[in-house]
């Protein structure tokens, strides 16, 4: 069974950071890629960011270009985001995803993960 589990979540004053961690099971690690997504408070759920499954190509979304840094271990099967510079508009809960093999969708449409963790909360206090 896929599982993947994230952490690392808290509250942190605004330029602070934080780093989420997101263990995967149940798959064959490195042959997939990983996202990360959030939702804040009346807002859709957002891609933040994607690794593929050799960490090569990684894409963010605009607003967190040059402060988060997406990673990924496959000997320890876990995918990090590390997250700097933090704006009280990066609060939300962070998840991340399997992305579906083979499937033609951009990077950041939810379409194409078909697994997800259960959140970790992100508060960024003014």
């Amino acid at each position: 069974e896929v599982q993947l589990v994230e952490s690392g979540g808290g509250l942190v004053q605004a330029g602070g950071s934080l780093r989420l961690s997101c263990a995967a099971s149940g798959f064959t690690f490195d042959d997939y890629g990983i996202g990360w997504f959030r939702q804040a408070p009346g807002k859709e759920r957002e891609g933040v960011s994607v690794s593929d499954s050799s960490d090569v190509n990684t894409f963010y979304a605009n607003s967190v270009k040059g402060r988060f840094t997406i990673s990924r271990d496959n000997v320890k099967n876990t995918v990090y985001l590390q997250m700097n510079s933090l704006k009280p508009e990066d609060t939300a809960v962070y998840y991340c995803a399997l992305r579906h093999p083979h499937i033609q969708a951009p990077w950041y449409a939810e379409v194409g993960y078909n697994y997800w963790g259960h959140g970790t909360q992100v508060t960024v206090s003014s």
